[in-house]
């Protein structure tokens, strides 16, 4: 699912449960600000957790020696934080059912 299609699926949900005055760009600034919150929080080096869902945590992948694969000589890989979900027990259950 692209963000676009989220924001139109919020828009018609709200929309047919009596929220006529929900305006679709409302919701896309509402789904922005949304996003914009969780990555902050992620790049603070906070841990989210959105219940039934899942959490997003912050790994360390420590520097090391790669190799160029054109020429075969090695590189320095830099260290870097990485993002990683782990899918929440509620959401594996829809899925593996679903």
């Amino acid at each position: 699912m692209t963000k676009s299609k989220l924001i139109q699926q919020l828009c018609t949900q709200f929309k047919k449960n009596g929220f006529s005055a929900v305006r679709c760009a409302d919701m896309r600034d509402a789904v922005d600000h949304i996003l914009d919150t969780l990555a902050d929080a992620l790049a603070a080096g906070e841990r989210i957790e959105l219940r039934g869902f899942g959490s997003f945590n912050l790994h360390d992948i420590s520097a090391r020696q790669g190799r160029n694969p054109r020429t075969g000589g090695p590189v320095a890989v830099p260290f870097k934080k990485a993002v990683r979900f782990k899918a929440g027990e509620e959401l594996r259950a829809q899925v593996d059912h679903g």
